[in-house]
């Protein structure tokens, strides 16, 4: 049987337009032109649209986006809150005037006009990734030690505010794909994520699917093996494994107890944006060897790095034929 391959384009998009991942990320007609292209050349499932997935709904809360150096990633640096207590009551952002939502579900129609073929979905942050964002890395795992309850309370705020945007994308005719790769361990502990997290988690999943109408992906980053089965709790019907987490362990337990929820294995992308095609194919191989023929498994590449040779694609696609 063969493995679907589908490489993962945010910030990668920018080098179909020759200009840098910020650029790309603050004109709609960069961003269309360099996700269209993409697509044209790669003929990926689905078009996530963005460069900067994570950073939309901390910029609709209020939160400066930095331009970053050379051929760098946007982010936030500076924490819009500096005390919990500031966060705990925050109000929902309005997709239509707030940050760029507006403009990137923009670019969504248009792709999806152009490109009537391709599956176009917006990127959803979820509640734990959007609280790093707008608390900032250190202050918000100090808030998770010493207050859980509190935080529990304000991701579970954030996850209902999420419900805005959600409707937004559905209601321009186009779909979601859900991101939450700052709550994996080690950031967080398996018992912090399932105490801390997973409520809320499992409140913004039930949310967007009720409004998208059907279950949604759960895409985290990181080492998510210990924490699969409370991943799979939320009702998802599609999970990523990555190479930081034990892969095989991660595709025998989900083929084990959930083997109608899809897993896309992610190779390792280092070695996807090197020059050597010896080792790309044995990354390949070792891919396919961990999905073993199994129905629901697609091979990925994580977040396909900028500098990524557009030919090496075409190369593993090739040799996976």
């Amino acid at each position: 049987m063969k493995i679907p391959f589908n490489p993962s384009v945010y910030e990668h998009a920018a080098r179909f337009v020759g200009r840098s991942p910020w650029e790309t990320s603050q004109d709609a007609e960069l961003m269309f032109r360099g996700h269209r292209d993409a697509w044209l050349e790669y003929r990926h499932t689905p078009i996530v649209v963005g460069i900067d997935i994570y950073n939309l709904e901390a910029e609709a809360y209020g939160a400066k986006i930095s331009v970053p150096g050379n051929d760098g990633i946007p982010a936030v640096h500076e924490p819009l809150f500096h005390t919990l207590e500031d966060a705990l009551d925050i109000a929902p952002f309005h997709p239509a005037r707030d940050g760029r939502i507006a403009m990137v579900i923009d670019v969504g129609r248009r792709l999806k006009a152009a490109l009537p073929q391709a599956d176009i979905r917006i990127p959803i942050a979820g509640p734990f990734s959007i609280a790093f964002n707008l608390r900032g890395i250190n202050q918000l795992c100090e808030d998770v030690a010493d207050r859980p309850a509190d935080v529990a309370a304000w991701l579970l705020r954030l996850a209902e505010n999420q419900a805005v945007f959600s409707k937004a994308v559905i209601d321009a005719g186009l779909d979601v794909a859900f991101f939450e790769s700052a709550a994996a361990p080690p950031l967080l502990s398996p018992r912090q994520f399932r105490n801390v997290e997973l409520p809320a988690l499992r409140r913004i999943i039930e949310l967007t699917a009720a409004i998208a109408g059907h279950a949604v992906p759960c895409i985290m980053g990181g080492n998510t093996f210990k924490i699969l089965d409370d991943i799979l709790s939320t009702g998802t019907g599609y999970v990523v494994c990555n190479v930081e987490t034990n892969q095989q362990g991660f595709v025998d337990r989900l083929c084990e107890t959930h083997p109608h929820v899809n897993v896309r294995i992610n190779m390792d992308p280092g070695i996807v944006a090197c020059h050597d095609p010896a080792t790309i194919y044995r990354e390949v191989d070792r891919i396919v060897a961990i999905a073993a023929g199994r129905k629901n498994c697609l091979m990925g590449t994580g977040c396909l790095p900028l500098e990524t040779p557009p030919g090496n694609v075409k190369l593993i696609r090739d040799y996976l034929a």
